[in-house]
């Protein structure tokens, strides 16, 4: 990403430096979202003026099913009680996480797309996350800001996901390329689900390979991903369906291919593998190949 750039990207969602951020931290119209794996993280440090969310809010199960968004009135509450506007500019931002250290990178990423899915305009992801910001000696903080509620009103943006019944009907239409985010030995069979691999035609991209090998909320440069992206057949003139285990790690080639690369038609596939599997009738295919 070119600092000259920043903010850089499509739509609601773009991506910020380390650079642009301590510059901005004083602004009053700008917001800081802390979205590190656990709250003794966030607690032990985070950067000047953040306040805290889980991912965990984000998702109940629907009908049995684990992993469904909540309702727009669950997001509206928590979205308020965050004091967040949809047109106050929000930087997301996570971290490996050192009190315990399990955070993977896509606690950003699912937050991302879930505050833009609920009506959020402005959405900025810090481009290497905490783990970059410490890593340069910037400045951290132990206090807790104070936050009044908001009057946030939540709408469900429902072009930008495929539910079951519509993912089933077009998934295998010419114009679609259908991608798994998951890592190659899960997305060949190796996982905790009922039945093992893949829906039959997603290609496989890791969501992980588009990342610095040394941090996973770092974008690799852009010439690279497009060369990754376009090798999969992942070309501007079809439609892109994001799908993973349970939607999570699809969230981060949602927002990369819409808002990042600027893909014209891009769909996440929120129920992915866990709901496909679900249904005894839906075939699944082991191994690297597609089908």
């Amino acid at each position: 990403m070119n600092k000259s750039e920043v903010p850089y990207g499509f739509g609601p969602v773009k991506w910020v430096t380390t650079d642009w951020l301590e510059e901005h931290l004083e602004d009053e119209g700008l917001m800081i979202l802390d979205v590190q794996p656990d709250i003794h993280d966030y607690i032990k440090v985070h950067i000047p003026g953040a306040l805290y969310m889980s991912e965990k809010t984000l998702r109940v199960p629907l009908g049995g099913t684990p992993g469904k968004w909540i309702p727009p009135e669950a997001a509206q509450a928590l979205f308020r009680r965050l004091g967040l506007d949809p047109d106050v500019p929000v930087v997301v931002y996570t971290g490996t996480g050192l009190f315990k250290g399990w955070g993977d990178g896509l606690e950003q990423t699912m937050v991302t797309y879930s505050l833009v899915r609920f009506g959020h305009n402005h959405v900025y992801v810090l481009d290497g996350g905490l783990d970059k910001w410490l890593e340069e000696g910037r400045p951290t903080s132990q206090v807790f800001p104070h936050i009044e509620d908001s009057d946030f009103e939540a709408t469900v943006r429902d072009d930008m996901f495929l539910v079951y019944e519509d993912f089933k009907r077009i998934k295998d239409n010419d114009d679609v390329i259908l991608l798994d985010a998951r890592p190659a030995p899960v997305y060949a069979g190796k996982g905790p689900w009922i039945r093992n691999g893949h829906i039959p035609g997603a290609v496989n991209l890791p969501w992980a390979s588009l990342m610095d090998a040394d941090n996973k909320r770092l974008l690799k440069p852009k010439e690279e991903i497009v060369k990754m992206v376009e090798a999969t057949g992942a070309t501007k003139d079809k439609l892109i369906i994001c799908s993973c285990g349970t939607g999570r790690e699809g969230t981060h080639e949602y927002i990369l291919f819409k808002h990042f690369l600027g893909y014209p038609r891009v769909k996440l596939y929120e129920g992915s593998f866990t709901e496909w599997s679900s249904f005894p009738e839906n075939p699944v295919v082991t191994g690297k190949n597609p089908r």
